[in-house]
């Protein structure tokens, strides 16, 4: 597939074939050594093709091989062009995301209490993979209204406070959901799942604020050197699997009844106007919900990790959200496509919303700031924040990278690490792991990712994302 280099960090995949646009991707030297190698070069071709795309379609720094869309992939599509939504284009995990929790603790005063709280976050948080919360089975009445409402259902019965919600992306609630096209499987798989981390490269993490680039707005975040912070990272569980699952086969018969010729039949599809893209939006609004209220639950046992060993409250302590992302999803946004402002439907898969300052639908907490950006990075190295900026806005339909990206599959990465001990490896980093498999923690060893920090200087430099602060960690719980 040919590239051609625009400038530091941009490269052009020049319309061909049967593309409607360009592609383009961001990445530096470094990192477009990896990604020419990888399928991903040619997904992005790929979506190029699907109709009523406009703009470009566009790889992240972060971008590897993924279902149908790249991971890293973000596309966007004009309904009145006979735009289509994907599934493969959203993700397996609606709504993977990230929580970030700040806290006014200084490292050397939490240090001697980290063991204590990683064996609580471990006892207290099922993680690993189908591992559900079989003391917190939902009823009927009670998952239907957690796919309506997301992390305000959450709020409502005790789980965290009203301040979260203004510091989560649509307040933790995404319009438009219907339970009604959630099949019963999938209603069956989430039970007693809301409050769980899962498996794969789904973690909470421990860290600490290592260094800031961008005081004022660090100040803002209430981000100051040498405080310790959490991490969650987790989506929509078996539920939203299953939503991915059911509509891959809706959309299968739609692509032949609507006529949709496809590159790669991963990119079912079916056209925006259509009773099938309608069912699919609606399920698929309703499992982001669904990872909404499972983060704002985690935060909940969190808190409550830290009060228990600490013996002070999330009050006292500062444990405040900072704020909460959405990675897999398809929203309807405003944009300009030529100079026209448009709604279209824009796919963000393993990709964050990076909505610039003065944004209507930034919530009053950062809308002069910008939309935080939340990006981990692998087990053993370091995570950042940024914030969204005007270059996101104009380029990439308001988005940026969503984390370091993987280099290595993840038998290869075991492979790698067969006749090494992983525990005393993270614990000579200084960092404590808890998992319910090493298994698992092999798959995910800081060299089968980028290097995070390449990734943020490509989306810094290129103007689509502005660093804030860097944190390291210091305990990963892993499913």
């Amino acid at each position: 597939m040919e590239l051609v280099r625009l400038d530091r960090y941009r490269w052009l995949i020049p319309r061909q074939g049967k593309m409607r646009v360009d592609g383009l991707i961001f990445a530096d030297d470094t990192l477009m050594a990896d990604i020419r190698g990888d399928e991903a070069v040619k997904q992005v071709a790929n979506v190029a093709e699907l109709p009523g795309i406009v703009g470009r379609s566009i790889g992240m720094p972060d971008i590897h091989w993924g279902y149908g869309f790249a991971i890293g992939g973000v596309a966007a599509f004009d309904p009145e062009e006979g735009g289509v939504v994907s599934p493969g284009g959203v993700g397996y995990d609606i709504n993977c995301g990230v929580r970030l929790l700040r806290s006014n603790l200084r490292v050397e005063e939490f240090k001697p209490y980290l063991s204590r709280i990683m064996d609580e976050l471990y006892h207290s948080i099922p993680a690993g993979v189908g591992k559900g919360y079989k003391a917190f089975v939902l009823k009927p009445q009670d998952i239907r209204a957690i796919l309506t409402r997301g992390a305000a259902w959450a709020v409502e019965q005790g789980f965290g406070t009203e301040a979260d919600l203004d510091h989560i992306e649509d307040r933790g609630t995404i319009a438009g959901a219907d339970p009604d096209q959630v099949s019963q499987r999938a209603i069956e798989r989430g039970r007693d799942q809301v409050g769980t981390v899962g498996s794969g490269n789904h973690f909470i993490e421990v860290g600490a604020v290592e260094e800031v680039y961008d005081r004022k707005a660090a100040e803002r975040l209430g981000l100051e050197e040498g405080t310790v912070t959490v991490f969650i990272h987790s989506g929509s569980r078996g539920l939203g699997y299953q939503v991915c699952d059911d509509y891959l086969e809706v959309m299968l018969k739609a692509v032949k009844k609507y006529g949709i010729d496809l590159p790669d039949r991963q990119l079912v599809c079916a056209p925006l106007d259509s009773p099938e893209a309608r069912q699919y939006l609606g399920a698929m609004r309703a499992a982001a919900n669904f990872a909404f209220a499972n983060r704002q639950m985690m935060a909940h046992r969190v808190r409550e990790a830290f009060q228990k060993v600490l013996g002070r409250s999330p009050g006292d302590l500062g444990m405040s959200l900072v704020y909460d992302v959405a990675h897999n999803i398809a929203k309807f946004e405003k944009h300009s496509v030529g100079g026209v402002e448009k709604t279209l439907c824009v796919h963000r898969k393993g990709a964050t919303r990076a909505f610039p300052p003065g944004h209507p639908e930034l919530g009053p907490a950062y809308r002069d700031l910008g939309q935080p950006v939340l990006i981990p990075g692998d087990m053993g190295r370091y995570s950042y924040v940024l914030l969204g900026t005007d270059g996101a806005y104009a380029e990439t339909f308001g988005s940026t990278c969503h984390g370091a990206g993987r280099r290595m599959s993840r038998h290869q990465a075991k492979k790698s690490v067969r006749s090494r001990n992983l525990r005393d490896e993270f614990q000579g980093r200084g960092i404590e792991v808890r998992a319910s498999s090493f298994a698992t923690v092999a798959e995910e060893v800081p060299e089968a990712y980028k290097d995070v920090a390449s990734v943020v200087e490509v989306v810094h430099e290129a103007g689509i994302g502005r660093k804030v602060a860097r944190l390291k960690p210091m305990g990963v719980l892993k499913g």
